[in-house]
């Protein structure tokens, strides 16, 4: 847009006294980032150009029409100045006062008010000059602004000011349509005269701006803002480089989820799972991978208030008119609404999750070994999604083939009649599960079980709770009410006599390992078990703090149960009354076997002694 090269007749208004304090807090106190400035000016832009769309369509004297929609970046390493057009809608000499002077005229003191009332909800000045232009300052020493209406009687205006004292209008002759913002930047930010440096903050935080946007020539903007767009009209191919750019990756997502609502928010989402979890390869903690956008602009990245944090495995953005930002759109102000507007994203992302699990569950299975640890994360932090993420979970059971996963629905499905709770056992594998004796009496009464292998899985499923109002508990807890068999199978146990004397010795020898010793009614083939009383404290808890703590023994309280019908158990009633010292031995070798099945022995060492004298003696 070339300048007027004649006369020009300057006018110049003095700010009111209130002024310079707002250009301090907007200079030095309102951004954290002074490159946000940049970001500011093409919003503005962007938005004239938007309001002059929709004035062609409307307005039939509109001037210069062929003029295309797009913002020019000019850039002069030498003479240190960025230049920043547009062929919006321009400004009147009226509107050129009126809306620069949103902090520059005589009702700045309401403004300061603005700035200071910090739990105002409505305080949403995108695409306004003003506070937004006036973040330039904390780059110039001095900013020209030139611009045309598109009316048609309109003349060309210019103003000027080094933001201290004063500002200067003056009329200017030979403008087109739209406004020319030149910067003459200070000494100490002459890097944004630099190509590089300007592309790298476009494409950061502009990218997706609606209209062309060129720094010296160049288009910068080339990747379109797809999630606006309605979804059947988008490509896979458009996704996929979408998703590249978007998470800076090489390789095509897992899941996609394009998504706009009106209901509470009005929200333009497009999330995508990524095909890897570098978390659970040892590279430290992820960031949150949603960008939050207001109408096209870049917001906040890496936004770690529109996701909970158990999903920050997820990529993508957000876009919401309805976000209220504070003045300089560097954070979000209704902390309310933006956790309204966090469980409306979250539920509609695990209600995907959902419907993908049962339309393919293969590849849920897929997302879930390389995933579910972060849902089961959400389960133990997040009240609100807990029913949501509890139908998402995956496990493999004593009923499925190895490899073959079920969720909790899957199980109560195929609960036996009367049957209240759902029931899980621990163990590293499944082999090592299924060789223990904790499955016995789930196998005699054909009762399905849940297996887990990771150590967290006891502590999510104990939170969890219940699911579909059977309570979930663990295969290892002592008061099991299990239905009674009619037919016990094996050989006949001992009398009530023998076996009282013996739970009583076994006590009396183990003495505190043990809170309690008695007859078991769910052992079929091993001689004894350990169970937990305490229903919150499972093996694989205890394995969990074991391996923190490596002086830990058998943590809580513990039951020994011992079978009366197996060989084992008969023949130690019968030594303790021939040999004492040796039916100890024993006693607490029996005991030591169950700690092992139980994962629970954390120290062999005189386990192993105890086993020398036992084949010492057996060898004699």
């Amino acid at each position: 847009m070339p300048e007027s090269t004649g006369e020009k007749s300057f006018e110049t208004r003095e700010f009111q006294a209130e002024v310079k304090q707002i250009l301090d807090i907007v200079v030095n106190s309102l951004y954290t980032d002074r490159e946000i400035f940049l970001r500011e000016l093409i919003s503005n832009a962007a938005d004239a150009l938007e309001k002059f769309r929709y004035e062609n369509l409307t307005d039939k004297h509109v001037k210069d029409r062929d003029l295309p929609l797009e913002i020019i970046i000019q850039l002069d390493d030498k003479e240190h100045s960025l230049t920043i057009t547009d062929t919006g809608i321009g400004m009147t000499r009226d509107e050129l006062i009126e809306n620069l002077g949103t902090i520059a005229h005589s009702g700045s003191k309401a403004f300061i008010q603005q700035l200071a009332d910090v739990s105002r909800k409505d305080l949403n000045l995108i695409g306004q000059f003003g506070v937004g232009f006036y973040a330039a300052f904390m780059v110039a020493k001095k900013i020209r602004v030139l611009t045309r209406s598109y009316r048609p009687d309109a003349e060309g205006c210019e103003w000027g000011s080094d933001g201290i004292g004063s500002y200067t209008i003056s009329r200017v002759e030979g403008l087109r349509r739209g406004t020319k913002i030149i910067l003459e930047l200070k000494d100490d930010a002459r890097e944004f005269a630099g190509v590089e440096t300007v592309k790298r903050i476009i494409r950061q935080y502009s990218s997706f701006v609606p209209f062309t946007i060129r720094v010296n020539g160049e288009q910068v903007n080339t990747v379109q803002a797809i999630w606006t767009r309605n979804k059947n009209e988008i490509t896979e191919e458009e996704y996929t480089e979408f998703y590249k750019f978007i998470a800076n990756t090489y390789d095509e997502p897992l899941y996609r989820l394009h998504f706009s609502a009106d209901a509470p928010l009005a929200i333009n989402a497009l999330l995508f799972v990524p095909k890897q979890n570098f978390e659970r390869f040892g590279f430290g903690r992820m960031e949150s991978g949603v960008n939050l956008y207001c109408r096209k602009i870049l917001i906040q990245q890496q936004a770690e208030s529109i996701l909970p944090e158990w999903l920050r495995f997820v990529k993508g953005v957000v876009d919401s008119e309805d976000i209220p930002l504070n003045i300089s759109r560097e954070t979000m102000q209704d902390s309310a609404l933006v956790a309204r507007l966090r469980r409306a994203i979250t539920s509609r992302f695990l209600k995907f999750l959902n419907e993908q699990a049962k339309a393919e569950p293969e590849k849920y299975a897929e997302f879930w070994k390389i995933f579910g640890f972060f849902l089961k994360e959400g389960i133990t932090s997040d009240f609100t999604h807990r029913d949501e993420l509890a139908k998402l979970l995956r496990f493999e059971s004593s009923k499925t083939e190895p490899g073959k996963l079920i969720s909790l629905a899957d199980y109560t499905s195929r609960m036996q009649e009367g049957q209240k709770e759902i029931y899980y056992i621990n163990g590293p594998t499944r082999e090592i599960i299924e060789a223990g004796p904790y499955l016995e009496a789930f196998r005699a009464r054909d009762l399905e079980v849940i297996y887990t292998h990771e150590a967290v899985d006891d502590f999510v499923l104990s939170h969890l709770m219940e699911y579909d109002e059977k309570k979930l508990v663990s295969a290892d807890q002592a008061e099991l009410e299990l239905p009674v068999l009619e037919d016990k199978p094996g050989a006949e146990p001992l009398d009530s006599e023998t076996v009282k004397s013996l739970t009583g010795w076994l006590k009396e020898t183990l003495g505190d390992k043990v809170s309690e010793v008695k007859e078991s009614k769910r052992l079929i083939n091993s001689p004894a078990v350990i169970l937990n009383q305490d229903s919150l404290m499972t093996s694989s808890m205890q394995r969990v703090m074991q391996a923190v703590n490596k002086d830990l023994g058998a943590i809580g309280r513990k039951t020994l149960e011992i079978n009366a019908r197996h060989e084992l158990i008969k023949r130690l009633a019968v030594l303790r009354e021939k040999d004492a010292d040796f039916a100890r031995l024993a006693a607490e070798q029996v005991y030591d076997n169950a700690l092992i099945s139980a994962g629970l022995l954390a120290d062999p060492r005189g386990m192993v002694d105890r086993m020398y004298h036992i084949l010492k003696r057996a060898l004699a």
